[in-house]
């Protein structure tokens, strides 16, 4: 059913053309609603424009001041619970207006990036490299559904609890609509709202997540070549020197793919790693101290779409590093020891640039790694701990 209404989420068959580009079609069609790509045709390229800079003032600046308003306007009207609810989703729509920002004015970088996906793909001419290629980019647009799916649900389930209870998910200022007189209809006006704000967070998240997803696709492509050189006898030195160097030149332009998207996610995840132990804190609280049975599920539904916002992420990374020095292994375990001096000579420089792996940084201070991520994970641990040795959550019971 699934593969039914998403169809990229299917490994596609070899006679059907797939390119690197493809496992991002789906994050594009939702940015494209945002304003975020570029419009299909160019003569209404001003009118998109003006709908990327609306949405971008509505849901970047107005919609995280509105939870600040409401509360100024009506904190006493707050129940513990909401208030706590209104307060982690708050921090986390703040860093949400980061990270879109640094996503919508990566864009360019991304396209870039997918012109250099587009020269690796011309490397692929086994069926083995192809069925590679399709199996990733299918992988690429699953994670994207599931996300998709992920974050929905959290707002659907945190909605109807709130709902049952008579309370406000979300508590946000909207003009002309009174938060007690006009309950239900500024209910489902947050609850639009905060759908569209997930989905905004959403493409954030994905989009470092199935970049490097296809940087690791072709990462393990040159390294299935580097460990079949001179595995033909039929060849002469001169083609062995030429498909060594065809690899180098492989190399060379993953480091160009990764280089260009290091601005775009290395903001990103560093303002998720400045978020994630606060904002998981404040729901551990929520859920042991100050929770019901349906607004802990929609609040534990939240702490998990927090914890996918990096570790997937961080996990994909070590992974990249690991398929680096198994690539470098992999040349040197190749058959080079007969090979001619120019041949060697090309090896040992190959090699060098090999060893050094490939790490991306968040703001150029952590490196994005799980060790990184279970840091920034344990304060959300210490903040629990501060507030019950100071009874902090029993005052407000």
């Amino acid at each position: 059913m699934l593969r039914k209404l998403f169809p990229y989420i299917k490994e596609k068959p070899l006679n059907e053309r797939v390119q690197s580009r493809d496992a991002f079609i789906y994050l594009e069609r939702v940015m494209w609603t945002f304003g975020w790509t570029e419009p299909y045709e160019k003569r209404w390229t001003g009118v998109y424009n003006v709908w990327c800079f609306m949405t971008s003032i509505v849901f970047f600046i107005l919609l995280p001041i509105s939870i600040v308003v409401e509360y100024v306007h009506r904190f006493r009207s707050f129940s513990v619970g909401e208030f706590l609810s209104s307060l982690e989703i708050g921090v986390n729509m703040y860093g949400c207006s980061f990270k879109s920002t640094y996503t919508l004015f990566g864009q360019r970088n991304v396209r870039r990036a997918k012109l250099v996906l587009d020269r690796l793909d011309e490397r692929c001419s086994r069926d083995e490299e192809k069925s590679m290629v399709h199996r990733y980019v299918a992988l690429g647009n699953f994670c994207h559904v599931l996300y998709h799916t992920c974050y929905w649900v959290y707002v659907l389930t945190n909605f109807v609890g709130f709902l049952l209870l008579g309370h406000h998910a979300w508590r946000m200022f909207i003009p002309m609509l009174k938060s007690d007189e006009h309950f239900l209809i500024s209910s489902v006006a947050e609850f639009l709202l905060m759908l569209y704000v997930v989905t905004m967070d959403q493409c954030s998240d994905v989009c470092p997540m199935v970049s490097m997803l296809m940087a690791r696709c072709h990462i393990n492509l040159l390294r299935n070549r580097v460990m079949h050189l001179r595995s033909n006898p039929e060849t002469g030195a001169d083609e062995d020197l030429e498909e060594l160097t065809k690899c180098i030149q492989d190399h060379r332009l993953i480091l160009d793919y990764v280089n260009i998207l290091r601005p775009v996610f290395s903001g990103t995840i560093f303002v998720q790693f400045l978020l994630i132990g606060v904002v998981l804190g404040l729901s551990m609280i929520n859920v042991m101290f100050f929770s019901t049975f349906w607004t802990g599920l929609g609040t534990c539904l939240f702490m998990f779409d927090v914890c996918m916002e990096t570790f997937p992420f961080c996990y994909l990374c070590n992974m990249i590093i690991d398929d680096c020095q198994k690539l470098s292994d992999s040349l040197f375990q190749s058959n080079w020891m007969t090979a001619d001096r120019r041949y060697k000579s090309t090896l040992m420089f190959f090699l060098h640039n090999l060893q050094q792996p490939i790490i991306l940084t968040a703001g150029g201070v952590f490196p994005i790694c799980m060790q990184t991520n279970l840091s920034m994970v344990k304060l959300a641990f210490s903040v629990v701990t501060v507030i019950k040795q100071f009874n902090i959550a029993e005052k407000f019971q």
